[in-house]
């Protein structure tokens, strides 16, 4: 029995990918490639591999995050869970600053507790990042302050510039370093009125991803000044992260950087005018409202598998790839999705949104 049930959801995620593969509109999120798609749209195949990631595209790729975000250097890391522990490692043993909402805590296992014998120190329950006052009021002394940029499980959700420059100066006032989870950094300086530099220069450390907003294959880097940088090298091979080549990963990176980052900012912009529309259907509701990146929770009176089977056949009957990923909620009756909004979705108004969206209900 557990291998049929295997293979009837592994066909119905084949028949979802399919469906949005053909769908000629698509409002969050992107049409899925194949792996041949992905490889024939990098540069830079003609060039030399990198040699354990010393060379080639992947030390070409730590220089130039570490330009982007103003640090002494950048070291690439095969998944962001490794270099988060690399991370708070450096900063000491003892307790670390986290938010029990906070990637580390809710998506790395407890990496941090179980490979490096940290402890959880939560400044706050409350859905955002820690308040200046909530680090100084911390009744232990802490090793490092984690701030998650955006906060992805509180519904990617930004402090202000002000806050944040608060609290990161509360956290050097306790004798702390910081660290910036940055795996969403790239979409979060419209809402701070920052650059990455500016963002990364209140850190001792800023991990950023590679897959998550820039499309590349995984990766991720973690950026800080020359002697982190050789800590997370050697740190990194411990943890086994000393793969031999690396390089499809370094070069999608680098083509995000290229092709995907300076197209951000539109998404983040248009984002609103997505969220009011969506906002205006029958009993929906979005957080936050405006959105603060390019990706907002939405909420529907429907049940998930409802709302999940609408969607499919939205995309199989009318080529319209509305909003999928529904998941039941903690709020009785009301399913949960994600809103992505990408390159597919600047040319969808208001109109378009409602429409796709009554469309979208028709079917359930």
């Amino acid at each position: 029995m557990p291998a049929k049930i295997g293979f009837v959801s592994d066909n119905l995620r084949q028949r979802r990918v399919a469906a949005v593969r053909a769908c000629g509109r698509i409002l969050s999120g992107e049409r899925p490639l194949t792996m041949r798609e992905r490889l024939a749209g990098l540069d830079g195949l003609d060039g030399m591999p990198d040699y354990y990631g010393s060379d080639g595209p992947v030390a070409e790729l730590e220089a130039r995050v570490a330009g982007l975000l103003g640090t002494e250097a950048a070291v690439f890391f095969p998944t962001g869970t490794m270099a988060q522990q690399v991370a708070l490692r450096f900063g000491g043993t003892g307790a670390v600053a986290l938010h029990p909402l906070g990637h580390l805590e809710m998506h790395e296992r407890l990496a941090y507790a179980q490979l490096s014998g940290l402890r959880a120190v939560w400044p706050t329950t409350e859905p955002r990042n820690p308040t200046a006052a909530e680090i100084l009021a911390l009744a232990e002394p802490v090793s490092t302050v984690v701030v998650e940029l955006p906060m992805r499980d509180a519904g990617f959700v930004l402090p202000t510039w002000d806050a944040l420059v608060a609290v990161t100066g509360a956290a050097r006032t306790r004798g702390a370093r910081v660290h910036i989870d940055g795996a969403r950094l790239w979409e979060s300086t419209p809402h701070l009125g920052h650059g990455l530099d500016a963002v990364a220069g209140l850190a001792d450390s800023t991990y950023v991803s590679f897959y998550k907003t820039l499309g590349g294959l995984g990766g991720a880097a973690l950026a800080g000044t020359a002697d982190l940088a050789a800590y997370a090298r050697a740190w990194r091979h411990r943890h086994g992260g000393q793969v031999f080549q690396q390089w499809p990963f370094a070069l999608s990176a680098l083509a995000g950087l290229d092709r995907e980052l300076p197209r951000v900012p539109s998404y983040v912009r248009h984002a609103p005018t997505v969220a009011t529309a969506l906002a205006g259907l029958p009993g929906a509701r979005v957080f936050p409202a405006p959105p603060h990146t390019h990706q907002f929770r939405l909420w529907m009176p429907h049940p998930a598998d409802a709302l999940n089977d609408a969607a499919l056949r939205l995309a199989e009957s009318a080529g319209i790839c509305f909003v999928g990923g529904w998941r039941d909620a903690e709020v009785p009756g009301m399913a949960l999705a994600e809103v992505t909004v990408t390159a597919p979705a600047l040319d969808w108004t208001a109109d378009d949104v409602a429409d796709a969206g009554s469309r979208f209900l028709a079917l359930l």
